[in-house]
């Protein structure tokens, strides 16, 4: 297409990580080829058929260019693929994008387990160790969750 944009423009490395049950990180590399002054922006949507958001809070590098974004309050809906679009703009030439679909829940980073006791019985020479699984924003299912337990006698 005649407005498909210089090659080597789009953005690279593009990936994004959820974290904390509710806060997305999303970070790029500026395309190899794009001009000095390309400045990049990021939209998504939870589905084809939501509306579109723009990044609220760019991570910019030494030159006030866009090179990633935190969101807040992300829900995880297990079934869908988001939408992720980035687009750009220079002075100088039409900028490629570059979309990507991502379950979300794929990209979630788990909590570390909390409230962790250890009771140990000297006499039994046994020990009884027990935690509450992390809080997980796509599911409630213990099942999902597989655990290992490393001792280090000291």
């Amino acid at each position: 297409p005649v407005f498909a944009g210089m090659n080597g423009s789009a953005i690279e490395n593009f990936s994004c990580v959820i974290y904390n049950v509710s806060l997305m990180n999303c970070t790029w590399q500026a395309g190899r080829d794009a001009p000095e002054d390309t400045q990049y922006f990021l939209y998504w949507q939870y589905s084809r058929y939501d509306d579109a958001m723009e990044c609220e809070l760019y991570i910019k590098d030494e030159n006030g260019r866009n090179l990633g974004c935190r969101f807040q309050n992300v829900t995880i809906q297990t079934a869908v693929d988001a939408y992720f679009l980035v687009n750009g703009s220079s002075n100088e030439s039409l900028i490629q994008f570059y979309d990507k679909d991502i379950k979300l829940y794929k990209i979630e980073k788990l909590m570390p387990p909390s409230n962790i006791t250890v009771n140990c019985d000297e006499i039994k020479n046994d020990c009884i160790i027990q935690w509450q699984r992390p809080h997980i924003s796509h599911s409630n299912k213990d099942k999902c969750f597989k655990y290992e337990i490393i001792i280090k006698y000291k």
